[in-house]
């Protein structure tokens, strides 16, 4: 695709602090989702730190070559519910997700190893477009169904937790957003087609507020979709609860049993991760029309995945990993400058101290999240359909290949070895390879691999 901004480009001030705001919307859901999912009294904002710290590590370690920022991942969210579930404290739980961090950061380090060594070509050998193609649309559709979700939900919530505004309220707020970023990227003239999240953000963000506003004065709750009461036990400052402050009360628990415990809960998952590294890497490259794998290399991505985790969980608890919300920004807005990707580790670094910013993020409801997702979802899905454009669907191999993946991914297949999990993109880029290893190519094909 045509950038408007290449990796090495620099905006002008002004525009690179509206960048980064924009791909910092874009990465926020989910990157706070995960402290709040795993629960035990993570903090939301020492995430949102630990992802800042984590993504400026990967762009060291990448040379600055690599436009993606990291945030929580969730292939971990398991691994930790184990750390704190076999702790003898809450205490020993955060010194066990830090250790386990430590342990999967590990992995990545040896794989980084082995691929310096080794090279990549025979990543490229067993992982053809036709199999990492679908692999990649995979990321995009097995996340449609939360974005789908999200389109009808506000933030305000009942005694059972469930949202009280009308879903079809919540879903005119989420079409308000999607459209206006659609409208934005196809018909906007120079600012308003590099920022069309945050547009369309605060155009849902103005309708939902409408709303919620007439919900009150009427004292219906089905048009109440944003809850304003979080302002209300809101810190102008305060220092983000870190992990390592709670974890190291709690080292004196730790014992060699339980350090084989979350040994186990993360080291299989690394490798799971691995292979979606692969993916999201080779998604990025497409968009970006520079071959990562290849400058800086599979193996310097890896380090600075690897390490940038360890450092997001010393911080914040959650292993980090490459955001499919931060590639598919890049490919919507055109916008590869990595500078404003550290801008954006920076941003989120300075207002997880920011009580009034933290606060006002969090009360963005889920619909307008939601119409956002449904555009950032759906290009990471076309962008992998665009790596099989030209895979010839017309041999039965290739159409098998593509299809084992495609299912059994969209399916949601999982296969669980007691605490660990490999997920549904790991199934399927695991079925696609043995598939297309084992079905015979024809001459021409094996050549041109």
């Amino acid at each position: 695709m045509n950038l408007i901004y290449n990796i090495k480009d620099k905006p002008k001030f002004g525009q690179l602090i509206v960048f980064a705001f924009q791909q910092l919307l874009a990465i926020l859901a989910a990157t706070i989702a995960v402290p709040s999912i795993v629960g035990n009294g993570m903090s939301q904002s020492a995430a949102l730190f630990g992802a800042g710290i984590g993504t400026i590590v990967y762009l060291l370690f990448t040379k600055f070559n690599s436009p993606v920022f990291l945030g929580s991942s969730f292939a971990f969210i398991g691994s930790m519910f184990a750390a704190f579930g076999g702790a003898a404290s809450a205490e020993a739980g955060y010194a066990g997700i830090i250790f386990g961090a430590l342990f999967a950061g590990l992995v990545y380090v040896v794989i980084a190893i082995i691929v310096k060594i080794a090279g990549v070509k025979w990543i490229n050998k067993i992982m053809p477009a036709v199999v990492i193609g679908p692999t990649v649309s995979i990321i995009g559709l097995s996340l449609a169904g939360n974005a789908v979700g999200d389109l009808t939900k506000g933030k305000v919530l009942d005694a059972a937790g469930a949202s009280v505004a009308s879903p079809y309220v919540a879903l005119i707020c989420g079409l308000i957003t999607l459209f206006t970023v659609i409208l934005c990227s196809v018909y906007g003239k120079k600012m308003a087609k590099l920022i069309p999240f945050i547009i369309g953000i605060l155009a849902g963000y103005a309708a939902a507020a409408i709303f919620t506003v007439i919900g009150i004065k009427t004292n219906n709750l089905a048009l109440q979709v944003i809850d304003f009461s979080v302002f209300s036990d809101m810190k102008i400052f305060a220092v983000p609860d870190f992990s390592f402050i709670m974890a190291a009360k709690g080292l004196s628990a730790i014992n060699a049993k339980y350090l084989i415990t979350v040994a186990v809960a993360y080291v299989p998952v690394a490798f799971v991760v691995f292979a979606e590294h692969i993916a999201d890497h080779k998604n990025l490259s497409s968009v970006i029309g520079k071959e990562l794998l290849e400058d800086p290399g599979l193996h310097r991505t890896l380090l600075g995945d690897g390490v940038g985790s360890v450092a997001g969980a010393i911080f914040g608890g959650c292993p980090n990993t490459t955001y499919g919300e931060s590639v598919g920004c890049v490919a919507i807005t055109g916008n590869a400058s990595v500078v404003t990707i550290l801008a954006t580790a920076v941003m989120a670094i300075v207002i997880s101290f920011f009580g009034p910013f933290v606060t006002f993020l969090a009360t963005i409801p889920n619909c307008v999240m939601g119409g956002v997702c449904v555009t950032l979802y759906g290009f990471i899905a076309v962008s992998g359909l665009k790596m099989i454009q030209n895979v010839d669907l017309g041999k039965n191999r290739n159409l098998f290949v593509v299809a084992v993946i495609l299912i059994c991914g969209i399916g949601g297949l999982t296969v669980s070895f007691g605490k660990v999990t490999l997920t549904s993109i790991a199934c399927a880029l695991i079925l696609g390879i043995i598939a297309n290893a084992i079905l015979p190519k024809d001459a021409e094909e094996a050549k041109a691999e």
